[in-house]
């Protein structure tokens, strides 16, 4: 009995020795139906970025859209969904980038993991998104392609990719404007 007492003493005390905020989200229980990232920023050295898986994903508008059409582009990836709050929150500062960096041969594109198209015209509409997003929902085919690379371990999640097709950064969680500018330009300026 004393074994078992002691065990969940020492159980007890490494738990409470733990921080991860993902799980402490999950066990508050509050049903805000996402996981928040903490807007952690990695930068990847050159000659540690991982290649992309190819990927190929139907747009809300019913476009096909692949990783292969957007060679020689920086790609700015961002994993979203419309009753997200801080996707809301973030989505007027990727719609100015967007346009932004629109003649610098820079694309975005969204991830939606959770909606119907018609949701997702209507959240572009309201927030003036102009770029494409992958309707992924029912596949995670796009998601699967950068899972044991970069994996979006919460969404928002933000990766921008080299034109060679690279993994030059990610922000997991709501973005920072300045800080995506300052990362999707270092990677023009390479």
């Amino acid at each position: 009995m004393k074994k078992l007492i002691g065990l969940a003493l020492v159980t007890l005390l490494l738990t409470g020795c733990t921080s991860d905020p993902l799980a402490e989200q999950f066990r508050a229980g509050d049903n805000k139906n996402y996981i928040a990232g903490d807007g952690t920023v990695t930068e990847f050295a050159i000659d540690q970025r991982a290649n992309i898986q190819p990927w190929t994903g139907i747009t809300e508008s019913g476009v096909q859209l692949s990783s292969e059409s957007l060679e020689g582009f920086v790609v700015v990836m961002n994993w979203w969904y419309a009753a997200c709050a801080p996707c809301r929150a973030e989505a007027p500062d990727l719609a100015a980038l967007s346009e932004e960096f629109a003649d610098q041969n820079v694309q975005f594109v969204g991830v939606n993991v959770r909606d119907t198209a018609q949701t997702a015209l209507a959240f572009d509409r309201n927030f003036g998104i102009t770029f494409p997003s992958i309707m992924d929902a029912q596949t995670g085919s796009v998601s699967l392609a950068f899972t044991g690379v970069v994996s979006p371990q919460a969404v928002p999640t933000t990766l921008v990719i080299t034109p060679e097709g690279k993994i030059a950064s990610r922000i997991l969680g709501r973005i920072d404007k300045s800080i995506l500018r300052e990362l999707i330009q270092t990677v023009i300026d390479e």
